[in-house]
This record gives C-alpha cells, sequence and structure tokens, in this order.
C-alpha cells in the first residue's frame, strides 16, 4: 500500500477516527507549563547553590520534587493544567524519564571500571540492606503499627535511591572518582536487593506459601538476569581489546559527517536495547531501571568511538524533569502534620543505619572514604516512595506513613550532597580534581 491509498484511508475514515481520544491543545499546554515550572525551579536551586558559595549544595532534583508537591497541593496548578485526565501521558513521560537517566548513568560505568571496586559494592549494598531494614522494622513494631505496615517501612528505608544518587553525584561532577564508582554499583546492587526484599514483603503481606514460592522464583530470575548482562559487559572490553590497538579515550571526539552518521546509528542502537532490557526487567519483576542501567554499561565501553553521551543528556533535559515533578504530586501534605516529629526520628534512622551500615562495608578502603561512601548512599527517593506507594495499594501502609516516607526521601536527598561534598574536601582538599583521584 503506497502513500496515495494511506491519504485516501485517511480521508474516508477522518483522523477523528485514527484519534478520538486525542485532544492535543491541553496535553501541549500541561507540558509547556511543567516543564518550564521545572526548569525554573531548577534553576532556582542552581541559584541557592551558586549564592552559598559551596557551602550547601542543592541539587535540581529537590526542586523539582518540590514543584511537583507546590502543584498537586497548594497552587492549583494540578487541576488548571487538566493532569488528571492527561495522567497516562504524564506518568508515561515520567517513567521514560527515569529509565533514561539510568540509561545514561549506566553509559557513565563501564564494567571495566565497575569490576575494580565490585566486591566492596556488594558488601556495601549487602549491609545497607540489612541494618536500615533491621532499624526500621524494629522502630515501627515497637511503635505499635502492625507487622506487614512496619515491614513496609523497613523497605522503604533499603533501597538507595540510584537515580537521585547519580543526579547529586553528577551535579557535584564527582562522576570519576573511585568511591563515586562504588556508591553507583552499591546503589545498583542495593535495587536488586531491595525489590528482593519488597517481593517477600508482598508476598508475606499477601499470605499463603503461593507467595513465598514466587519470592523464590522472582530472586532466582534477578540474579539470573543481572548476572549475564553483567557477563556480557565484561566480555566486551576484551572484545575492544583484539579488535583495536588504541587507547581507551572516554573524552568525546569531534564530530565529522562519518562520525555523526555513525553517533546517530549507534544512539538509536543503544535506545531500542536500553527500552528492551528495561521492558525484560520490568518482565521479571525487577524494576525497569535495572535493565536500563545494564543497557547503558553494554555501551559505555564503546561511549567514546560510537557516540557522544551529549546526545542522551539532551534527551534527558526534555524528560528527565517529569519524573521528578511526578515523585513530588503524590504527596499529601494534609497528612503529614500529625506525624511530623515522627518522620523526623524516621529520617534520623534513615540517615544513621545507611551511614553505619554503607561505611563498614567500604572500612577497608579507610576511614575517609567509608564516610564518603556511607553518606552518598543517604538518598532514598523515588525507591522508598514506590515502596510505601505499593503499601499504599495493597492497603497496608496508611496516608500518614506514606507522607512520612516522603519526608524521609526528601531530607535524605538534601542532606547527602553536603555532607558528602565535606568529606570529599576532607579526604581530596578543598581545591580537589574528583576526576584525577587515584586507583586502588
Amino acid at each position: 500500500m503506497n502513500i496515495y491509498y494511506i491519504t485516501q484511508y485517511i480521508t474516508v475514515i477522518g483522523w477523528d477516527a485514527l484519534l478520538p481520544e486525542l485532544e492535543i491543545g491541553p496535553i501541549l499546554l500541561m507540558l509547556f507549563f511543567l516543564v518550564l515550572i521545572a526548569k525554573v525551579a531548577g534553576l532556582l536551586c542552581e541559584w541557592a547553590t551558586m549564592a552559598m558559595k559551596g557551602r550547601l549544595i542543592i541539587p535540581s532534583v529537590i526542586g523539582e520534587i518540590l514543584a511537583g508537591m507546590a502543584i498537586a497541593n497548594i497552587t492549583g496548578l494540578f487541576d488548571f493544567l487538566k493532569i488528571a485526565e492527561n495522567s497516562d501521558i504524564f506518568i508515561t513521560l515520567a517513567q521514560l524519564g527515569v529509565i533514561l537517566l539510568l540509561f545514561a548513568v549506566g553509559l557513565e560505568t563501564p564494567y571495566s571500571e565497575l569490576r575494580k571496586v565490585g566486591r566492596t559494592a556488594f558488601f556495601v549494598a549487602l549491609l545497607g540492606v540489612l541494618v536500615p531494614f533491621m532499624a526500621g522494622l524494629t522502630l515501627f513494631l515497637a511503635l505499635n503499627y502492625s507487622t506487614t505496615e512496619a515491614m513496609f517501612v523497613g523497605a522503604a528505608l533499603v533501597a538507595t535511591s540510584v537515580g537521585i544518587t547519580a543526579r547529586v553525584i553528577k551535579d557535584m561532577k564527582l562522576t570519576n572518582a573511585k568511591e563515586s564508582r562504588i556508591i553507583i554499583g552499591a546503589a545498583v546492587i542495593d535495587d536488586v536487593l531491595g525489590l528482593i526484599v519488597l517481593s517477600i514483603v508482598v508476598g508475606i503481606s499477601n499470605g499463603g506459601s503461593g507467595g513465598l514460592v514466587q519470592t523464590l522464583i522472582v530472586s532466582i530470575e534477578a540474579v539470573i538476569f543481572v548476572l549475564a548482562i553483567m557477563f556480557i559487559s565484561s566480555l566486551i572490553p576484551r572484545f575492544r581489546a583484539k579488535r583495536q590497538n588504541e587507547p581507551k579515550n572516554d573524552v568525546c571526539r569531534p564530530e565529522t559527517p562519518e562520525s555523526r552518521t555513525l553517533s546517530e546509528s549507534a544512539l538509536s542502537i543503544a535506545l531500542i536495547l536500553c527500552l528492551g532490557l528495561s521492558f525484560a526487567s520490568s518482565y521479571l519483576n525487577l524494576a525497569a531501571i535495572v535493565g536500563a542501567f545494564l543497557a547503558g554499561m553494554l555501551f559505555a565501553e564503546y561511549r567514546d568511538k560510537w557516540f557522544c553521551k551529549d546526545k542522551v543528556d539532551a534527551i534527558n533535559e526534555f524528560l528527565v524533569p517529569f519524573f521528578f515533578l511526578y515523585v513530588g504530586m503524590q504527596v499529601d501534605l494534609g497528612a503529614f502534620g500529625p506525624v511530623f516529629a515522627l518522620a523526623l526520628v524516621l529520617t534520623g534512622v534513615a540517615i544513621a543505619t545507611k551511614f553505619v551500615g554503607c561505611g563498614v562495608g567500604a572500612y577497608k578502603m579507610g576511614k575517609d572514604s567509608a564516610m564518603i561512601i556511607g553518606s552518598g548512599m543517604f538518598p532514598r527517593g523515588e525507591v522508598a516512595m514506590i515502596v510505601a506507594a505499593l503499601g499504599l495499594q495493597e492497603g497496608v501502609v496508611s496516608n500518614s506513613v506514606f507522607a512520612m516516607v516522603v519526608f524521609m526521601a526528601l531530607v535524605t536527598t538534601l542532606v547527602s550532597p553536603p555532607v558528602m561534598s565535606h568529606f570529599f574536601s576532607k579526604k581530596y582538599g578543598k581545591t580537589n580534581k574528583f576526576a584525577k583521584a587515584e586507583e586502588e
């Protein structure tokens, strides 16, 4: 069928038959305001950071999350922009944003670099799961909450937000420091372990042996999936070494017409692989962001030759803010006031358990590095909110507990940058260049 017949077909049936419920005007208005608000909020955080002259670093994600809270609870823009009516489009953009953010993080994490800190990252993640979970469970059981709700709170304390952690590290220009690679590696492992913990909690909340069997199946599938992709990633540096005798170069080369064509083709293939592995990860009951990160790792070894990462960052400039706006919109400020004191206690427990657990896991690197890594694992972000939202959906987590978890996620995200920056400066000096941090 050629274009003529397609045109005639559309003329006969009409465009409304193809897009019967799509009103593009309200959607464009919603996207215009959301992008504008997110960018203004991010710029305000950057200006505040510059005004503080490095004494306090406020990541742009904080501004985007607070903007989402204001849209949903204060300004009335939620109804004016008809976000509820167009929620499917908004949520889809938000999910694509976090997936591509993790893909970009994977591009900055070649397996050849990650394997140097793999064992340390595993111990950091393991202790960063066990200590917070037990502390959160014990605290809420002592406060006479139900066992199931206490387990959901413990699960919310477990996983470090890879997306927010990566964004903070990138904003602070610390990506190449060895501690940063351990933090990112541990956060990814943390996410997998945290999802296994969450599967167990959901299985118990649903009751029955079927839940435990399903948990075992999900755990085995998760391990096989991650190890398989990691194994393939480990083969790429060897393959490249055999095919090329050129030194590795992480700096993007100037574009020529030929390299631009190769860049565009490779970017398309990379995005296809990103979406494919994200789907596979989701199909296996893992978070889609795990597959996206692993897809980025597969391309990380060739990022300097195949395409510039700036192209992915340009896409993320549009998509990622939707995700952090969405996170903020889930907060009901009305349910938060009565439990403010307990929210402060929960936040203190969240900070202390990650700092101690992850710090002990990295202690063999030295006290200063352990403190950097412990503070870098603070942010809970969207991962904690996803756990709490699932508990809310299951009917075992109240609105007040959800509000406490969101508060904890915001504060841990805000506290991490200045504390981590302080420990980085303590180890490397005020005028350090983190990209030149020595390798272990």
